[in-house]
């Protein structure tokens, strides 16, 4: 049976489109070739409806010119492939496909950042895992942007940026950087992602809607900087070198903290979060559970998931019921489940 509207197709390239003459009304319009080994696409049929096209995992280290004829696409995905810089320059001439909303360079051998200045409304764009240098080129990509994915590269300074007004996901993890920049105008950003880089310090630049920031991996040595994240649900810090908890009192609405493998002594400063569920403390130097009740007061019959293995205080004798008489809804502690 030949594809029905709106449906995927997968199995071997050549059959990717009707052979029976059907009209375009009825032709797939998403192609899915993840993982063909594909040199080239010689042997793929590109249907003109095709709104979607998935070419992650292959081999491939040019374009087909043919992509720029799919004046319907909308999804663009070159995946873990061999491009290049100068295999994508064609790309910011194929106006026939302007209207691209999601574009997907991840894992290839990029330097720089594409030319992708005639996608006005790009609303995704990824070009992690390459081996891009600097942000040069970032100021030419659409404001529509929502998600910006630039992890695992050689990135040392965050810049050009500041016009990308609707940004709701920023990722600059695994990168080379040492200060949190020119964010101030980034102000509806949810999820902000800069673990594995070289920061000592927070500066949110009063990003008071942001809802999830992980900087773990990075250098710091103080929590500060959080107090105007009133909206923040979700906060990964660890494996830093924090030594005090501290300006989290204002973060109402925290869900999970982590601040695992820091050099914490004590609990301290989210007494009154009463909507922390899951709480991760261990690797640190935390030696007594005797004031854990006081110092999470606030969500003793919230939290489920408290994590203190490897601090001095697990060591006590019944460690773990103890901890579960102070956290009468406790699901798990360390790596052991509750029914």
């Amino acid at each position: 049976m030949d594809p029905s509207p709106g449906t995927s197709t997968h199995g071997h390239p050549s059959d990717s489109t009707p052979d029976n003459g059907e009209t375009s009304s009825s032709s797939p319009t998403v192609l899915d070739l993840t993982s063909f080994q594909l040199h080239d696409l010689d042997s793929v049929d590109l249907p003109s409806s095709l709104s979607e096209l998935d070419l992650t995992a292959n081999r491939l280290s040019a374009l087909d010119p043919r992509i720029s004829h799919l004046s319907n696409l909308n999804k663009f995905s070159l995946r873990q492939n061999l491009i290049t810089d100068a295999a994508l320059e064609p790309l910011s001439s194929w106006h026939t496909i302007s209207q691209l909303e999601e574009l997907v360079l991840r894992d290839n051998q990029l330097k720089k950042i594409p030319d992708v200045s005639i996608f006005k409304k790009l609303l995704v764009f990824d070009v992690s895992f390459n081996e891009i240098t600097s942000p040069s080129g970032l100021s030419k990509v659409s404001s529509t942007l929502k998600e910006l994915y630039v992890s695992n590269n050689q990135i040392a300074k965050i810049e050009e940026i500041e016009h990308f007004h609707e940004l709701q996901i920023l990722e600059l993890g695994s990168n080379k950087l040492r200060v949190m920049e020119n964010l101030q105008t980034l102000t509806n950003l949810q999820e902000l992602w800069l673990g594995r880089n070289r920061i000592r310090a927070i500066n949110l630049c009063g990003l008071k809607c942001i809802k999830k920031i992980s900087i773990q991996s990075n250098r710091l040595t103080s929590m500060k900087g959080l107090e105007e994240c009133v909206a923040l649900e979700e906060l990964y810090l660890s494996h830093n070198g924090i030594e005090k908890m501290e300006g989290l009192s204002t973060l109402v609405n925290l869900r999970v903290l982590d601040v695992s493998a820091n050099k914490l002594t004590a609990i301290s400063n989210i007494a009154n979060l009463t909507k922390l569920e899951d709480l991760w403390l261990n690797d640190n130097n935390i030696s007594s559970v005797e004031d854990i009740a006081e110092a999470v007061a606030g969500s003793l019959q919230k939290l489920t998931t408290l994590y203190l293995e490897r601090n001095p205080c697990a060591n006590s004798p019944n460690y773990i019921s103890t901890l579960r008489q102070i956290f009468p809804n406790i699901q798990q502690v360390d790596s052991e489940l509750f029914a």
